[in-house]
């Protein structure tokens, strides 16, 4: 039963994707059904040590909050510093939140994961998460995949457009018929990793948009952490731990609650206690699965930071 209900739900995030005005829309790659109810699910406490940074793990011109959940370069020329989480995985599926204002990247803006043997420091501007073996980044100013010093390509990886040349009649091509289709996206302030530590992956989550596997063959039983790394000095970098699962199929009530959740859509959600269930069955829709909206930005960031108020934060 669990897994028809899966193949249901992968189908029916396959054939009919959430509408969303956003530019990446077009980008949307289909979920498992373990990652969706992840992704959907209530958030941890914003006090969890996974949403801290390291204080030992980072470059010294990085300067670290007194909650561990943000890091600020200081202005440093010549000079590219990283910082990586203080707590890594293992195993299991896992969501991070990175806040990060486009208006404080500059160039070389990286966010991806490390292993404990990543640089966090090196003369000039480069990319450090990614440039080396021991690394895995997205540069976001140029949206270009980076993993051993090489960069991989481009990401998210966009669909070509099939068009019909003038001269070839009603000959197809695939070629991007405008310079606009080669234009780096602009990567908003909000981006969640996705790190399947267990099949070894990592993708990211953009405006509510899960844009597929950026990274796979990542190894698996080694400790990974999510890091980034900058060369703007002010720079500021909000962490936050959002969830995680592990590697067993999702429960039944899970998926089912998911069903429920997505058959809503975003315009009924407020409407789940007036569905025929029983009262235990309403509670948990309401306690564990959220409709996500883009209402997170910096203040919110900064007063779950300061511990001042706390509400599940939306995860995309």
């Amino acid at each position: 039963m669990g897994l028809l209900l899966s193949l249901l739900l992968y189908s029916r995030s396959t054939n009919n994707p959430p509408f969303s005005s956003s530019a990446f829309h077009q980008l949307a790659v289909p979920t498992s059904s373990r990652l969706a109810v992840t992704l959907n699910s209530s958030s941890v406490s914003p006090v969890d040590s996974r949403s801290h940074w390291s204080s030992v793990h980072r470059s010294p011109h990085f300067q670290l909050s007194p909650c561990k959940q943000e890091v600020t370069r200081s202005p440093a020329e010549l000079s590219s510093d990283g910082v990586r989480a203080e707590v890594g995985v293992k195993s299991g599926l896992h969501i991070w939140e990175v806040m990060w204002s486009p208006t404080h990247r500059g160039s070389h803006a990286v966010i991806g994961v490390s292993r404990k043997d990543c640089p966090l420091q090196t003369s000039g501007y480069n990319v450090l998460v990614g440039g080396d073996s021991q690394s895995w980044g997205w540069e976001l100013t140029t949206n270009q995949l980076w993993h051993d010093g090489r960069i991989l390509g481009p990401y998210p990886r966009r669909r070509r457009r099939r068009c019909y040349s003038d001269d070839a009649g009603l000959q197809p091509s695939t070629a991007p018929s405008t310079k606009a289709a080669e234009t780096p996206l602009l990567i908003p302030e909000q981006v969640l990793l996705v790190l399947d530590a267990d099949a070894g992956t990592l993708g990211y989550v953009v405006e509510g948009i899960y844009l597929g596997v950026a990274f796979k063959d990542l190894p698996c039983g080694v400790e990974l952490f999510s890091a980034v790394s900058s060369v703007r000095g002010g720079a500021s970098i909000g962490l936050r731990y959002l969830n995680g699962t592990t590697r067993d199929p999702p429960a039944l009530m899970s998926l089912c609650g998911l069903s429920i959740h997505q058959s809503l859509g975003q315009q009924r959600q407020d409407q789940k206690d007036k569905l025929p269930l029983p009262p235990f069955l309403q509670c948990y829709l309401v306690s564990n699965f959220h409709m996500h909206t883009h209402t997170h930005n910096r203040d919110t960031f900064t007063n779950h930071c300061t511990a001042r108020t706390y509400n599940a934060f939306p995860l995309i």
